[in-house]
Order: C-alpha cells, then sequence, then structure tokens
C-alpha cells in the first residue's frame, strides 16, 4: 500500500446502533461508532495491496462504483463471508451522497437541509429517499473514500486496511451493498466512492456458530507492511502514526466476542510484537461494536516475514482459539 496522504479520504460509520440491532427490536437511528475518516493515495497505478490473487478476483473494468464493489465483495469471500447483492435502490442512496460530497466539496456521513444535492441528513434517511424500506431487525452502514487515485480496487483496499472501517465492510449478516462515485472535473480528478451496507426484515445467515473470520486470512501472502493510524478517524493508536497492518477477527454482530489473549510474533522469533487490543472494554471506539476485535502492532512489519498469530478467547461464552500466518510483501 501506498503511503497515505490526504486527511480527509475515508469514513465509515455503523448508523444502526449494534447492541439495540442484535436484540432484533430496534430501528435506533444513533450512531453506532465506528465513525471514521481515514486518508487515500494520490496516484494512477492501481495499488490494491493484492495478496492471494485467484481466478476469482475481479477485473478492473475502471467504473469506480463498480469496481469498489466488486473488490469488497472479493475480500469478503476470501474470508469465508457472503457476498452481498447489489440493491439498485440502495445504490440511488449511495450515488446521491457521492454527488453531493462532490458539489460541496466534502467528506462527511452527514448531509445539510438547503445545500445542493441534499438527498437526506443521514444515511437511514436517504435509504428512505431512495425508496429502500428498512424493517426489524436491521442493520445498515457506510464507508466513504475521496482520493485523487482513480481506481474503486484501490479505494476499496483503502477502507479495508483502516480498521474501524473494516469492521463495517467485514459485518458478516449483511445481504445488501449499494455503491456510487463521482468526480471533478479538475486534474487529476478528485474521486469520491461511497458504498452503503444493509439487512432489513433479517440478517443473513452470516458465520457459523463458533466461527471466526481472519483478516488477513490464513496463508495470505504479500499482505501490505504497514499502517498510518493518523489518517483514521478515530485514530486507533492515538500516540502514533505508522504502526503494522491491523490483524482482526470478526464473528456476526448478534454474538459476544471475548478477547482473552490475541498476540502475534514473527516465525522463529522468541518473543511476541507490541501491538495495540481494540476490543470493546478496552478501546472506547469500540463500545457498540461487541463481536470484532482487533490488534495494530506498534511498529511496521518486516519485509517478506511469515507471522503468526494466535486467537483465544470465547463466542457467547464457548471458548474458541484459532492460530493462522500471512506473510508481508516484499517491500
Amino acid at each position: 500500500m501506498s503511503k497515505l496522504h490526504h486527511a480527509k479520504s475515508l469514513a465509515a460509520t455503523f448508523i444502526a446502533a449494534w447492541a439495540l440491532v442484535a436484540c432484533g427490536g430496534s430501528n435506533s437511528t444513533n450512531d453506532g461508532s465506528n465513525t471514521g475518516n481515514a486518508g487515500g493515495s494520490s496516484g494512477n497505478t492501481p495499488s490494491t495491496g493484492f495478496s492471494g490473487q485467484d481466478a476469482s478476483a475481479p477485473k478492473l473494468i475502471n467504473n469506480i462504483a463498480t469496481d469498489g464493489l466488486n473488490w469488497i465483495n472479493y475480500r469478503r469471500s476470501q474470508v469465508g463471508m457472503s457476498t452481498l447483492t447489489r440493491n439498485g435502490r440502495i445504490d440511488i442512496a449511495a450515488q446521491g451522497h457521492s454527488d453531493y460530497q462532490r458539489i460541496n466539496n466534502i467528506v462527511s456521513h452527514e448531509e445539510v437541509p438547503g445545500k445542493q444535492g441534499y438527498t437526506g441528513t443521514i444515511l437511514q434517511d436517504r435509504l428512505a429517499a431512495a425508496s429502500y424500506v428498512i424493517q426489524t431487525p436491521n442493520a445498515i452502514g457506510e464507508v466513504i473514500s475521496a482520493t485523487n487515485n482513480a481506481s474503486g480496487f484501490y479505494m476499496a483496499e483503502e477502507l479495508i486496511t483502516a480498521i474501524y472501517h473494516r469492521f463495517v465492510i467485514f459485518e458478516p449478516v449483511f445481504r445488501e451493498i449499494g455503491t456510487g462515485a463521482a468526480s471533478t472535473s479538475a486534474s487529476p480528478a478528485y474521486n469520491y466512492f461511497t458504498a452503503d451496507f444493509a439487512t432489513s426484515g433479517g440478517y443473513g445467515a452470516g458465520l457459523a456458530a463458533g466461527t471466526l473470520a481472519t483478516w488477513p486470512f490464513n496463508g495470505q501472502t504479500g499482505v501490505t507492511r504497514n499502517f498510518f493510524s493518523n489518517l483514521e478517524e478515530p485514530d486507533p493508536v492515538p500516540d502514533q502514526n505508522e504502526v503494522g497492518y491491523p490483524v482482526s477477527v470478526h464473528t456476526n454482530l448478534t454474538r459476544v466476542l471475548t478477547v482473552q489473549s490475541f498476540t502475534m510474533r514473527a516465525r522463529g522469533a522468541t518473543a511476541n510484537l507490541n501491538t495495540r487490543l481494540l476490543v470493546q472494554g478496552q478501546d472506547a471506539n469500540m463500545k457498540n461494536n461487541r463481536s470484532a476485535a482487533a490488534i495494530v502492532p506498534l511498529a511496521p512489519l518486516a519485509a517478506s516475514t511469515t507471522y503468526d498469530i494466535t486467537f483465544i478467547g470465547a463466542i457467547d461464552g464457548t471458548q474458541i482459539s484459532r492460530t493462522w500466518s500471512f506473510t508481508t510483501a516484499a517491500q
């Protein structure tokens, strides 16, 4: 991954509060945390941060909205999650919000009534305006990227790297997605990509009971070595900028994930890396996210090195442990 340069490039939020949605009885529009802004990189060469390409990898068609959607679905499939069905009404909401941001030269999840391009103050409003019906139980989420890079693959990959955004994209029970993109007329153009996620009137099957998805996935190669923490808001590592690539575990939002031990070490090393744990109860930004956790290494990872990860914890009180590995890129 290229270094991040623009402090206002990515954003993510859960509009519905996770704890309420998981009960199946709320249409809450409370902000459920994971609101973020992070940076994208300029340049014309698509940088996918790719690792583990196979025959199912999408082909770049140079349509930001479609390429971004396809890349998100591809990455979800790599971690064992269902791919999301494209919904034309959600597309309308996402496209309208990308247009609003371009017109008003802003990156935000909220729109201001009266401003040109206004389609709804928050995501729930914009979905309703697009005639997408939200029924209980439900979950909705949004991620936004804005950058000079014109690749939807790049923009989606940067969102996955930014850890609070990753929690949105890798929510197992989402069923539908809509995307939209808008570009300025300047040269180089500034491009806005919005991805909206939803499940309404019931959750998707998600992951099987007692199952965790991990990112990076087991055996992944070419993994990016670093991440610039200051460019994600809220900042996952507030006292440090360049850190290592975040490692995460995910289960369904209806479940409670407990962390007992989450460690990482270079293969052959005798000591674990120093990491910051992001989990409910220890990270204030995770207060409404009880079904995922991450560790962020406090230094960039070494090149061409295999790292072994061990997770010990519980899902809804049932013990679970996972050990897996991945290998970093050469540079």
